[in-house]
């Protein structure tokens, strides 16, 4: 058996159409421009590389892009004022606050000023709360774009037996919840799981995201198992540079897996689409207008 590698490029590249569509359909029916707003402190490389990222995609849907780069030495009193500001503007329903923030600034407090309506990474403890206790809420991105993967692959994903490697506020404890609506009999482990591999031997969907490279090894797995590899490590290789790899050992895995995401290549493209699908959805219900079922929960 050798698994199918699911293209997350391509798969995001169709989150970003449908996106697209939609916000075509926004200004085209209602004269209405979603608008995200995203806020960066400081000057992290890699964050501005991101954040270039998602501006550039965010114009490419069609969307309003609003930028604030701001100095290291921002007070959070200040970062909090600008958050007030958007929290307020109509032209903006999404904000997203680029982590992480400098010293002496409290990212719980920064993340839960926004509004939770607006807040389209998910991380607002509203949303949290209210994802756990299967209300409306806005879900955070990469457990969002994985549950996308999942449906493709699966359609009806009632009955399956998931495991999910990995706690985190970020991934792990709202991928648990996204597959407990539906209906999956979910286990949440973790690097302290002393019957890990007992537990994978059995699971049907593996979604890893532990943050430690090649943790997971192929011959744990189910054979024909779907795995979602969420996590993205730096580590050496033979030449003496260093590249990319999951929490899961791939190339033992593809040989037992139905199917899973490589990395990079896999998970991490659909964090960005389903930002802006995120986006999208917090246009339209804040206009109280049905909402696109494919790009929600």
């Amino acid at each position: 058996m050798t698994a199918d590698v699911i293209d997350g490029k391509q798969f995001a590249l169709q989150i970003r159409e449908r996106v697209a569509s939609h916000v075509s359909e926004l200004i085209d029916s209602k004269g209405i421009t979603p608008g995200l707003a995203v806020i960066l402190v400081g000057d992290d490389p890699a964050s501005e590389v991101y954040v270039r990222s998602k501006g550039k995609q965010t114009v490419e849907a069609g969307m309003n892009s609003f930028e604030y780069h701001l100095s290291e030495t921002t007070t959070q009193g200040e970062l909090l004022a600008l958050i007030g500001q958007l929290n307020s503007d109509t032209a903006v329903h999404g904000i997203l606050v680029q982590l992480p923030l400098p010293k002496g600034i409290d990212e719980s407090a920064v993340t839960n000023a926004i509004a939770p309506e607006k807040d389209v990474d998910g991380f607002h403890i509203s949303n949290a709360g209210m994802l756990s206790t299967g209300q409306k809420a806005m879900v955070p991105c990469t457990p969002l774009g994985c549950l996308m993967m999942l449906r493709a692959r699966y359609g009806d994903l009632s009955g399956l037996n998931a495991v999910v490697i990995g706690r985190s506020n970020i991934v792990g404890k709202p991928m648990a919840q996204l597959l407990l609506r539906e209906s999956c009999t979910v286990t949440v482990a973790h690097s302290h799981t002393t019957n890990l591999q007992q537990l994978l031997s059995d699971a049907d969907i593996v979604v890893a995201a532990v943050g430690r490279p090649l943790f997971v090894s192929g011959d744990w797995l189910k054979p024909g198992a779907t795995v979602i590899d969420v996590g993205i490590n730096r580590i050496e290789n033979a030449e003496g540079g260093t590249r990319l790899v999951g929490d899961v050992d791939f190339d033992s895995a593809k040989s037992k897996a139905g199917a899973i995401t490589p990395v990079p290549g896999g998970v991490g493209p659909m964090t960005i689409a389903c930002l802006l699908a995120n986006t999208v959805t917090a246009c339209y219900r804040a206009h109280s207008l049905p909402e696109p079922l494919e790009l929600s929960i």
